[in-house]
């Protein structure tokens, strides 16, 4: 299964399922990893094997290349409203 050739669609779902947020990707950020990386993308065919040499490009990235990694302004974690008890 490792070796069998999907398509970058494929890659990206299956990668996403089993990645923590912060190492999940877009299809943008493939087609980068594709055009930097193209010895490892023969005629645009997507393995499995691509996703460690894929994880270890994207750990390279600095945050403010990965958009949805991105600092924003919002906040993540609400207070819980006060109780009276």
């Amino acid at each position: 299964m490792i070796n069998t050739i999907i398509g970058k669609e494929q890659f990206l779902i299956e990668h996403n399922r089993l990645s923590p947020v912060n190492l999940q990707a877009t299809f943008a950020l493939l087609t980068r990893f594709q055009q930097e990386r193209k010895p490892l993308l023969k005629d645009a065919e997507w393995s499995f094997k691509l996703r460690v040499p894929f994880i270890i490009w994207l750990g390279s990235l600095p945050l403010e290349k990965i958009p949805h990694l991105r600092k924003s302004t919002k906040q993540i974690f609400k207070n819980y409203p006060e109780t009276k008890c």
